[in-house]
């Protein structure tokens, strides 16, 4: 029986990131970049500046941007950045790499509409606290509230999953590998320390996350750098190897079994959005909570996210991988980057850096889903069901840490995908809106710059 539920989910999660669903999560990020005139790339620098060093915002919400950036990234930095960026090398070759990249830059501008909706249609809940997200702006500014209510199903159900079983499973595996930790006090660790800040709201996830993220990004390609300058002499050729195969077939070389064009864009574009999350729906709900006085205005901090994520992060995995030549051995996912930095890193440092490195970017996935699930809860059931909530979120990541998750993990991957289809009918449905509001945004800028 589990091997036909298996079987049959397996099915659908091939269908559900099929190909109309990576043509459409790129096809809305190109047309949002065109409608908008590259707002992620003529505004990039001033996004940046805003995002970490301008952190003074005032308005209405519950957060700073950079608190809700980081508890953003919290939940896109991850499992993607270290072995999904493996994974699409290791099927699709270093091209893989230029088409994660594509997807990164097409994606802010997906990003940077989903936070100006977010913002513009959230609402204040009976706890005084912001609630925001796609299955608002699908409910309040196409009418489709049966479409919102969908989004939300889709995003608790998926919260359960990719969002904590699968995470605290991830965390229990990486620290037993390496350091021998019996997964049930990794499951303790994790729930205590999830418990203990969930139960405080979006206030001390924001406090946590923004703690950590920094953190565990510098530790991380720190990591990396070390790794790169051992092989700096590969650098350029690992560069002309990403933009030569993007467009031309990987040939077989050592343990590497060769790849198609076809494949190498198909790996970058899945592997991308997996790691960034545009367009799937989920980082508007933080971008919601955060204080500004503006949509715009969030709107730049949250397209600085897919930013680090893909277009930093993810780079320097992947040119860690391609220039000491690890993509060559054979090996895929966690266990290819972990061979890399081992082979740029003395001793067994490198593995542990990985290992450490998952286990942060897990547990902080973590803390970032729980509010996402906790708002799409809310939105299904009321404020009632906030509190049962955090609790079940809690308990559920001790029992991802124990058990085999096989069917969980594709059972998530379907739910993760089917809130892309909601999602991107509500941006397309009101890219307009989100035009006006960067017109209106732009011409008080130019008003005050006049003025000064």
């Amino acid at each position: 029986m589990q091997a036909q539920i298996m079987a049959f989910l397996s099915h659908l999660d091939s269908l559900v990131w099929g190909l109309p669903l990576i043509i459409l999560l790129l096809g809305t990020g190109l047309y949002l970049t065109v409608i908008l005139r590259g707002i992620q790339f003529r505004a990039l620098i001033p996004a940046l500046r805003m995002a970490l060093i301008k952190r003074n915002e005032e308005g209405e919400g519950d957060i700073s941007h950079f608190q809700a950036l980081m508890t953003a990234l919290s939940a896109t930095v991850g499992v993607g950045n270290i072995a999904g960026v493996a994974t699409a090398i290791a099927v699709g070759g270093p091209g893989a790499v230029f088409w994660m990249w594509v997807t990164g830059l097409v994606g802010m501008a997906t990003k940077y509409s989903e936070a100006v909706l977010a913002v513009k249609y959230r609402e204040v809940d009976k706890f005084g606290t912001m609630s925001g997200g796609p299955m608002y702006y699908i409910s309040k500014g196409l009418g489709m509230k049966w479409l919102g209510m969908l989004f939300a199903v889709f995003a608790a159900l998926a919260t359960f999953g990719i969002g904590n079983m699968v995470q605290s499973n991830t965390v229990a595996d990486a620290l037993e590998a390496a350091f021998g930790v019996p997964f049930w006090i990794t499951g303790v660790v994790l729930c205590a320390g999830t418990g203990l800040v969930i139960l405080g709201g979006i206030k001390s996830i924001a406090r946590t996350t923004s703690t950590i993220v920094p953190f565990m990004i510098i530790v991380y390609l720190t990591g990396a750098i070390l790794t790169l300058i051992t092989y700096r002499e590969n650098i350029l050729h690992a560069f002309h190897l990403i933009f030569s195969h993007a467009f031309s077939p990987t040939a077989a070389t050592g343990g590497f079994i060769g790849a198609t064009i076809s494949q190498s864009v198909r790996m970058g574009v899945a592997r991308g959005i997996f790691s960034n999350e545009s367009g799937l729906g989920s980082s508007p709900i933080a971008a919601a909570a955060a204080k500004t006085r503006n949509p715009v205005g969030q709107a730049l901090v949250s397209m600085t996210q897919t930013f680090i994520d893909t277009i930093v992060i993810c780079t320097f995995t992947a040119l860690v991988i391609i220039a000491s030549g690890a993509w060559t051995a054979g090996k895929t996912g966690a266990e290819l980057s972990t061979f890399a930095f081992e082979m740029g890193v003395p001793s067994n440092i490198g593995a542990d850096l990985v290992a450490i490195s998952l286990a942060f970017f897990a547990y902080s996935t973590l803390l970032g889903w729980s509010y996402y699930g906790e708002k799409s809860i809310e939105y299904l059931l009321k404020e009632r069901a906030v509190k049962p909530y955090r609790v079940l979120f809690t308990l559920v990541v001790f029992v991802g840490a124990v058990v085999k998750l096989n069917l969980v993990w594709t059972f998530a991957d379907v739910m993760n995908g089917l809130m892309a289809f909601p999602n991107l009918v509500g941006l397309l449905g009101l890219s307009r809106v989100v035009v006006e509001e960067t017109k209106k945004y732009l011409d008080i800028e130019l008003a005050w710059a006049k003025s000064r």
